[in-house]
This record gives C-alpha cells, sequence and structure tokens, in this order.
C-alpha cells in the first residue's frame, strides 16, 4: 500500500492519503479541527472502491472520580448516495464497519495507556 503524508506535521492540516488494493481502496483524510484536548474532526474523502465524503470526529470527556480515564466517541457522518443505500439493504453496515471502529478505538486506547517518558523518568 502506498501511503503520503502532507500539509501540517500534525495537528490542524495535517494530511494522510493512501492508495492500495481493492480491500484498502484509495483515499485522503485531512484533519480539520483539533480543539486540544476535546475534539478532533477529520475529513474523510474516500476515492475507491466507492467514492464517498465524510467527517469523522473523535470527542474525548474527562471521566473518572479522579478525572484519571477519558471516554473517547467517535463518529462519522456523509450522505449516502443511491448505491450505499442499495448496499445497505445487503449488507449490515454496523456489522462490517462496527469492527472497524472497535479495533480502531481498542488501538487508541493502548497507545493513549503506553506510559511516555516523562511517565516513565526516562526524560
Amino acid at each position: 500500500m502506498k501511503r503520503t503524508y502532507s500539509g501540517a506535521a500534525n495537528g490542524t492540516g495535517a494530511v494522510y492519503q493512501w492508495a492500495g488494493n481493492s480491500m484498502v481502496g484509495e483515499g485522503r483524510m485531512e484533519i480539520t479541527d483539533a480543539s486540544h484536548p476535546s475534539r478532533v474532526t477529520i475529513r474523510l474523502d474516500f476515492v475507491k472502491p466507492l467514492e464517498g465524503h465524510n467527517v469523522a470526529q473523535f470527542t474525548m470527556v474527562p471521566d473518572g472520580d479522579r478525572g484519571d480515564t477519558t471516554t473517547v466517541k467517535w463518529t462519522m457522518d456523509g450522505p449516502t448516495p443511491y448505491v450505499g443505500k442499495l448496499i445497505g439493504v445487503f449488507v449490515n453496515m454496523d456489522t462490517m464497519i462496527g469492527r472497524e471502529f472497535e479495533t480502531g478505538l481498542a488501538n487508541l486506547k493502548t497507545i493513549a495507556e503506553r506510559p511516555t517518558h516523562d511517565q516513565a523518568g526516562l526524560r
């Protein structure tokens, strides 16, 4: 799979593009808002196998009595063209995409819970 990065190094304006096989497709993501520490908004454009334009948003809310945990909400919104609606009749999109969301959130949890150099006393 071919991956390219452009725009800002991180935060608003950072761009990630990919092009792969039929399973991965082709597309582009751009961070359009990074309101630290509570929200990240991404414009997500799929090119192949089906064109689609969506907005994904991660919203973080401190949770727990001491504020030592965070609840993350991951949403994706966008128009559903006729072909997408037709596919939805035969394929349960929540089941198909839901697994990807669950995997992505589990990966985010693993990364977020890793000690940083400061936390590990390595600085």
